[in-house]
This record gives structure tokens, sequence and C-alpha cells, in this order.
């Protein structure tokens, strides 16, 4: 990279703090509506306004946006957050198409929904914690 060249954060790319609002609450008004989404809004409390003020500030940081989420949790161990959950592929599969629907819906440049896409789709794969994940067999061999 060059002394003139710009990194643009995906964070800037998509919009800032309004696309992530929009983001967040399109992703849970599908968790809320879909039929196939019904089982992981069961997972959810009720009022779900806490629940989206930390997706929002995680989503914020994870894009390269500011840091409003570590200050207050630390570090995000998804994964181990979300261990009292069961979370398979259908459950990663739900997820994914709440998030894909709110992707579609709020992110407007198709390069950067595309990557966004692959790298939400990677996350939503290693936080599966299930029997039979292809990701801890590794960790079940002798």
């Amino acid at each position: 990279m060059s002394d003139t060249e710009v990194v643009v954060s995906m964070f800037e790319r998509i919009g800032g703090a309004v696309t992530i609002d929009r983001l967040v609450e399109s992703f849970y008004r599908r968790m809320e509506a879909l039929p196939e989404a019904q089982f992981i809004r069961a997972m959810h409390p009720a009022d779900l306004t806490s629940t989206k003020q930390v997706l929002k500030r995680y989503l914020s940081e994870w894009t390269g946006g500011p840091k409003l989420y570590s200050p207050e949790k630390g570090h995000p161990r998804l994964r181990q957050r979300h261990m009292g959950f069961p979370i398979g592929d259908a459950e990663r599969d739900a997820w994914l198409l709440c998030m894909r629907g709110a992707l579609g819906d709020q992110v407007s440049d198709e390069a950067a929904r595309q990557e966004l896409d692959l790298a939400l789709s990677r996350l939503a794969d290693w936080m599966r914690n299930q029997a039979g994940n292809s990701h801890d067999a590794g960790n079940l061999r002798a």
C-alpha cells in the first residue's frame, strides 16, 4: 500500500452506524416474522432491546467502526458466549436466512454485501456447537 492509498473500512463502505442500526433491526424483524426462524427467535429474550444493542455494538466494531463492544464486553468469545444454546446446521441456516435478507435490504454495495455474506457465513458456521460439526473433528481425534 502506498502512502497515499486510503483504506476504507467495511463500516464506512456500507454507510456506518446508520446502516448497522438498520441491518440489525431488519435482521430481528425477519427473525420475528419468518416461520423458518421461530425456533432461533425462541432462544432470545422476549424483549430484544438489549440484544439488539449488543449486536449493533459488535457489528460496528467487527466491520471496522468504533470500538463499542470490547470496552464493555471484552473479547467477543462468541462461540463460548453461545455455548448455552444448541447451534447446529438448522440454527446456523435460520440465522443466515435472517441475516442475508437483512443484508439484501440494507447494504446497497453489492461487493460489500458479498464480502459480508462470506465473512458472516464463516462466522455462523464456526458457531455450531453440536456433535458432528466438521470444525470440531480435529479436537476429537487422538
